[in-house]
């Protein structure tokens, strides 16, 4: 095995782990709204508390992608049941970090 072939696959310097849609886990393309730090390696090794690397600038433009107006006028290009999903996930981070929900997730999640 290569060291190419231990590494994984990331987008943006983040796993699959860090995107709130993931396509294909091996297709790093598919992946889509970015919402955490890359400290979230150190979190999936047992580190770190996941929640600790939620990107909290990032999570507003996330959570607009979902709505029918998108963040700046474009919606992430995603199947109703992926954007559902995506709104529950990060609507459970706003959850656990205390924090209002956005509308689209309050009406989303």
């Amino acid at each position: 095995m290569t060291v190419k072939e231990r590494l994984p696959k990331t987008k943006e310097g983040l796993p699959k782990e860090a995107f709130a849609i993931v396509g294909d886990p091996d297709e790093p393309d598919t992946w889509k709204l970015p919402h955490h730090t890359k400290a979230i390696f150190r979190a999936l090794k047992g580190k770190l508390d996941i929640e600790k690397t939620v990107d909290w600038d990032r999570m507003p433009a996330a959570a607009a992608a979902l709505s029918p107006g998108g963040y700046r006028g474009q919606r992430v290009d995603a199947s109703p049941e992926a954007i559902l999903k995506a709104a529950k996930h990060l609507a459970g981070h706003y959850r656990k970090a205390n924090k209002p929900l956005p509308d689209i997730l309050a009406a989303l999640a």
